[in-house]
């Protein structure tokens, strides 16, 4: 969540995709990485509805006690997974313009007179970058499973956008876990030790190994399904 810009031009949610992608490449850092992975995970999130839109009953493979399930319960688990992921890629772009928000107070503490208040404001804003950014990441920790659920039940036809599903995810856990361990390290600017940064933000800070189980099983994931999704790179 590095830079900032005190300007509220454009909103994730709100914005055309031609304006946010014009914004993100300028020099403000508004919107920034934080932002980005909000966006990568509304996109993981909208292929996940597509796909689960696509698939039936038909497609839906026995279960784990090894009997197939029937019609009607396995239509009311597609559309819950679907509206599931409708309601995740609204949410998400909520979290991108929130994360946006704490960049700019992240980078507004940082811009203060050296000094008390100064050291004050970066580790406030500090821990609330932090925040947000987790905040997203454990939402896109949430989404695993019902990708992990469409790689195994989903309509084969639409492997690929699986695949890409999974890559915006991982995208966004990876940005979710690389600003909370950025963001709790620049409280030292404030002159805290990063032992007392963990003893004063625990959950905060062992969100850090949880992302990294997360991007573990989401790597996993991905290779399960490459011999479908991309089966002339495996046989190259």
């Amino acid at each position: 969540m590095t830079g900032s810009s005190d300007t509220d031009e454009v909103s994730t949610e709100h914005s055309s995709v031609s304006t946010w992608m014009q914004a993100l490449g300028t020099a403000t850092g508004n919107p920034g990485g934080g932002a980005a992975s909000g966006l990568m995970l509304a996109i993981a999130a909208g292929l996940t509805a597509m796909v689960a839109g696509y698939t039936r009953a038909t497609h839906v493979a026995e279960d784990a006690s090894g009997q197939d399930e029937n019609g009607s319960k396995a239509e009311a688990t597609i559309a819950a997974l679907r509206a599931r992921a409708e309601a995740r890629s609204e949410l998400a772009l909520r979290l991108a313009d929130e994360d946006a928000h704490a960049s700019r107070a992240f980078g507004s503490a940082f811009r203060l007179p050296a000094g008390v208040e100064r050291d004050e404001a970066i580790r406030a804003a500090s821990i609330e970058a932090a925040a947000a950014s987790a905040r997203l990441g454990e939402h896109a920790v949430d989404a695993i499973d019902d990708l992990a659920w469409l790689t195994v039940h989903g309509n084969p036809a639409l492997i690929a956008d699986v695949a890409v599903a999974i890559g915006a995810l991982r995208a966004a856990i990876t940005g979710a876990r690389t600003n909370v361990s950025f963001d709790l390290g620049s409280v030292r600017s404030a002159h805290a030790s990063l032992e007392e940064v963990r003893a004063d933000e625990p959950r905060l800070w062992e969100l850090v190994p949880v992302f990294d189980r997360a991007l573990e099983r989401i790597d996993r994931l991905a290779a399960s399904i490459d011999p479908e999704a991309a089966p002339t790179d495996a046989a190259s």
